[in-house]
């Protein structure tokens, strides 16, 4: 099987910093803009994480206290510091921070998974280093759970017997670094009737994937976030493509950015479909029109 190397993928991210100093990062792709910290119209009943709304060229945008949300201590001066604004998973927020310190450009090999010590609670999805400094990736799905939980909606539309039965017959793996993300489509299965093996990265996936190879349990459908470390969505697509066994399969790349800015992106790697997270609706339509392909009598 090719390795993870042959197919790394440039990412740039976004540092900064909360009050400790310690350097975090985020996936440029997902930064809209940075502004200064505006004036904030306080919410009585809002979320303690969120420190207020402010108005973005007329735009209400919730703020959240980062420092807050991961655990950290408060910044030193609440009024002050800047707000990166972020466009995930069909929301929009700021996210109140001690500084932006600087863009770099690395390799998704660079970045490596959170270490296991780190636990559950862990708000990172992983790891790199930067002039001999750690740099922890931030997992700002998990940020924006804890503060506006997600509701799986129900599908609205009941499905088809002949749907139904080939929904039945998928053998799904579902890839995605994020807890909470792996989580919310792991429950929209559930919810379908369907269970799924999951995967918490790339090298992981492939190790699932070798193990039921050719068993009944064989998998059929896979389903995989883009911005995973160490390997990404699209590194793992081109690597399966090029593996006999896994010619075949089913991929459907899940991402929180705006699937139209990957879907040449996703096609050219290999991919099936590209979808953005989160809807349930969706990710059902989606599995659906897989589920006909794979299954197509």
């Amino acid at each position: 099987m090719p390795t993870a190397n042959a197919h790394a993928d440039a990412l740039s991210l976004l540092l900064f910093t909360l009050r400790s100093g310690k350097l975090m990062a985020i996936n440029l792709l997902k930064v809209s803009e940075i502004i200064p910290c505006p004036r904030l119209t306080r919410l009585p009943e809002a979320h303690p994480h969120v420190k207020g709304v402010a108005t973005l060229r007329g735009v209400p945008l919730s703020v959240i206290d980062l420092s807050r949300a991961i655990g950290e201590s408060p910044l030193a001066n609440p009024e002050q510091g800047c707000l990166i604004v972020t466009d995930v998973s069909r929301s929009r927020q700021g996210l109140h921070v001690q500084a932006v310190s600087r863009i770099i450009h690395c390799l998704t090999t660079d970045i490596r998974p959170r270490p296991y010590a780190t636990g559950d609670r862990s708000f990172i999805t992983g790891v790199t280093q930067v002039d001999g400094q750690l740099v922890q990736v931030l997992d700002i799905e998990k940020v924006i759970h804890t503060v506006t939980p997600s509701q799986i909606e129900q599908a609205a539309d009941v499905l088809s017997a002949a749907d139904a039965e080939r929904l039945a017959r998928a053998r799904i793996l579902v890839v995605d670094d994020s807890q909470v993300a792996l989580q919310q489509s792991t429950l929209a299965l559930r919810n379908l009737g369907l269970h799924c093996r999951t995967a918490r990265s790339a090298r992981e996936a492939m190790d699932v994937l070798l193990e039921l190879q050719g068993g009944p349990e064989q998998i059929n459908l896979l389903v995989s976030d883009i911005e995973m470390s160490e390997m990404d969505g699209y590194a793992l697509t081109r690597t399966l493509r090029e593996t006999p066994d896994f010619q075949g399969l089913y991929i459907l790349l899940h991402t929180s950015l705006d699937s139209t800015m990957n879907a040449e992106k996703a096609r050219i790697a290999g991919a099936n479909a590209v979808l953005t997270k989160f809807s349930s609706p969706e990710l059902t339509n989606s599995l659906v029109r897989a589920a006909r392909v794979v299954f197509p009598a």
